[in-house]
């Protein structure tokens, strides 16, 4: 981690001496962490750096108010927190974000990175922290076990806002499809088999329905995140944190971010368990399902194009082969699949992870948000290549859409108010068999008139509900 040239400070902790590169705001339990924890590769997501600054400088208004902390070394670390919200010293946060120690490396990386800041602010040289100390200043009233489950909420709450908006303009998008495809009449299918005819942009509106369930349920589960335990410390008791404290610092937290917060009601509770964020997991991984599931559609409608579905086009991206020319492949729905697959997965790891806490703490919450944060970023832009690569560009084949319905014993069941199961069955049989149309053979067996089966095999009418008494026919 440390070039064999850099200049270095002495930094101790209750491990030993260890040299830090002397101009890093991180400090001896940081770097230890680093070279201890080589999972992922990667470091701690923006908005996760973004959130504990934000706790940080709650923690130290809070305790400024009570009385806490002096003007000198509240206003510094207030002022460091300002700049590391704003995106400043982000590369001196060097821990993996999957670790031991239930976040204690992340919180104490926020820490250091703060008090050295804030130590320049006042005059000094990184490494002194006779000015501010990460722990006993930056972390005053404060424990990793109550300042990371909240930082990940809080991290959690901003992303689903990228990942609504997206759901949105996907919904907007499948709505206009619908009103552009209301008037195309298509098979339905169920089991993969011919069912009864749709409307295409009955299709569409059904999506657009899907997605906004979607969103409403992550609105719903979002909530669970607004409770935090801030103040509670170690275990949910409160040891070392002030009462006073304890009583401002949510209220301050919502001020300084922007984000509404309570305090939990039992913070013994909301420092043990974990499974709020197992709950949010559960609407990203609804959602997931949602969009493969509507990925799956849209492939199978384009299949083809002579050899299969072919009733709409997808937009062509790419070459679709090294060794086919002129093929085109459904590259869009197919990355939305993987990610939903991502997601599921993920969604798994969380589960596990809330479920193997014990007694009065979680200690795998790093790998939860590390999965979380993931899940919700990658659907996000799945969302958003969705809908500006594939879904808007969508059109129809009317005519291949109305020749399925044409040749189709589908639109027998419409039949079995008027004739009846059996007879429609029949009918149905000798269809395939003759490879004739069903309205070739009610006209062919004087079953009813042309008018009467125009009527009853009205395309549209097949499509929405009907007064049968009103079309009652004596056979």
């Amino acid at each position: 981690m440390i070039e064999e040239q850099a200049v270095l400070r002495t930094e101790s902790d209750s491990i030993g001496e260890k040299k830090v590169p002397e101009n890093a705001y991180y400090g001896v339990q940081s770097l230890r962490a680093a070279e201890n924890f080589h999972i992922t590769g990667l470091k701690m997501h923006p908005e996760l750096i973004r959130s504990l600054a934000f706790i940080k400088k709650a923690a130290a208004i809070s305790n400024h108010r009570v009385g806490l902390l002096s003007d000198e070394i509240a206003d510094s670390i207030i002022k460091a927190c300002d700049e590391v919200t704003q995106g400043n010293y982000w590369k001196d946060f060097i821990v993996d974000p999957i670790q031991g120690g239930a976040g204690t490396s992340i919180n104490m990386n926020a820490n250091e990175v703060i008090a050295n800041r804030a130590i320049e602010l006042l005059g000094g040289k990184k490494g002194d922290y006779s000015f501010v100390h990460p722990n006993d200043h930056v972390n005053y009233g404060q424990s990793t076990n109550d300042v990371i489950p909240t930082a990940g909420k809080m991290t959690t709450l901003r992303l689903l806002d990228r990942l609504k908006n997206e759901l949105l303009r996907l919904h907007t998008a499948l709505c206009n499809k619908a009103m552009e495809f209301d008037h195309i009449i298509k098979m339905g299918r169920t089991q993969m088999q011919d069912a009864v005819p749709i409307r295409l942009g009955q299709e569409f509106k059904a999506y657009s329905v899907a997605v906004m369930r979607d969103i409403n349920r992550m609105e719903n589960a979002k909530e669970e995140m607004r409770l935090v335990n801030m103040g509670g410390t170690a275990i949910g008791t409160g040891i070392n944190a002030d009462k006073g404290y304890m009583e401002i610092i949510t209220p301050v937290l919502s001020e300084v971010s922007g984000i509404k917060f309570e305090q939990a009601g039992d913070l013994i509770d909301a420092t043990q368990n974990i499974d709020s964020f197992v709950s949010v997991s559960g609407t990203i991984k609804a959602c997931a399902v949602t969009l493969s599931k509507m990925a799956n559609d849209l492939r199978l409608m384009s299949s083809g194009p002579r050899a299969g579905f072919n009733e709409i086009n997808l937009p062509a991206k790419q070459n679709g082969s090294s060794i086919m020319p002129g093929k085109v492949n459904p590259v869009i729905p197919e990355v939305v699949n993987q990610v939903a697959f991502k997601v599921i997965g993920n969604d798994m790891t969380i589960t596990m992870a809330a479920e193997g806490g014990q007694l009065e703490l979680n200690a795998f919450e790093p790998v939860v948000f590390y999965c979380l944060f993931e899940s919700i970023d990658i659907l996000a832009s799945a969302v958003q290549t969705f809908v500006d690569n594939c879904v808007t560009g969508i059109t129809a084949n009317e005519a291949r859409c109305q020749e399925l319905v044409d040749h189709s014993v589908g639109v027998v069941t419409a039949l079995c108010p008027y004739l009846g199961y059996k007879k429609s069955a029949e009918l149905a049989k000798k269809a395939l068999q003759s490879n004739k149309s069903v309205k070739d053979l009610i006209l062919e067996e004087k079953i009813l008139t042309a008018e009467e089966v125009d009527s009853i095999l009205d395309p549209v009418n097949m499509t929405e509900p009907i007064s049968l008494k009103a079309k009652s026919i004596k056979v």
